[in-house]
């Protein structure tokens, strides 16, 4: 947090030390981000990612959408960049980023996006990415469920303030669930901790990891939490 002094903030733990929320998968096929936020650039320097087929966006606020025209990189080496949003956050896409979306400029280097709406699940290689619609406080934005050869491996609701019954029932049994646990407080527009533990317990996961997480919850507050319950950090690498 800027200009804040607090235990977190000051913390000598490289955990404590978070960009915004993102997710970069590959699979035998192609390679694929979550969301573009302000820090897109800055982490793929990081984890020296080198190519990107498709962007998929949960929704339309600036901590994950700003980092949308460091894609150029990885346009130019594919020629266009796939990107799947839903209707609202393509429509704000398209409105924030006019330059790509509408420019007339051909120089090769410029971000190219080749519009996907979401409508339903869609594939990209060999996974299967079923869309998770979820509130976030008055706004409703997508998760995402990947699976592959039938297997739920990740769930990921990266923002949210709650979990729709018919959600649950969906991602129920996945490997992994990735779910916003922003504060141990409970908080208008994000699930806390105690309500993130609540969701995990009806989708019984095999694993649990936090995200979204803002500077009054510290990464050694994971020893308190239950079993296979995991505070996640930058740069966390998991397979399956």
């Amino acid at each position: 947090m800027i200009g804040c002094d607090c235990d977190v903030c000051r913390s000598s733990d490289p955990r404590d030390q978070r960009l915004r929320s993102s997710i970069y998968i590959e699979t035998p096929e192609c390679a694929f981000v979550v969301d573009t936020g302000t820090d897109f650039r800055t982490q793929a320097l990081r984890e020296n990612i080198r190519k990107v087929d498709a962007v998929i966006f949960t929704h339309s606020h600036t901590d994950h959408i700003m980092g949308f025209d460091d894609l150029r990189r990885f346009s130019h080496a594919r020629g266009s960049m796939p990107v799947y949003a839903s209707p609202e956050t393509m429509r704000d896409l398209e409105r924030v980023f006019a330059f790509a979306f509408h420019g007339t400029y051909t120089f090769p280097g410029y971000l190219k996006p080749e519009r996907h709406v979401i409508d339903g699940p869609f594939e990209l290689g060999g996974t299967l990415i079923t869309p998770l619609p979820v509130p976030h406080g008055e706004s409703t934005i997508n998760g995402y469920l990947f699976s592959r050869s039938g297997e739920k491996l990740v769930a990921y609701l990266s923002d949210c303030s709650g979990v729709p019954g018919a959600i649950v029932d969906l991602i129920t049994g996945v490997k992994t669930l990735i779910i916003d646990a922003l504060r141990e407080k409970p908080h208008p527009t994000h699930l806390s901790v105690g309500q993130a533990l609540e969701v995990a317990a009806r989708v019984r996961p095999r694993a649990t990891y936090f995200t979204h997480i803002c500077h009054e919850l510290p990464h050694s507050a994971e020893a308190h939490l239950a079993a296979n319950t995991f505070i996640a950090y930058d740069g966390l690498k998991l397979r399956f």
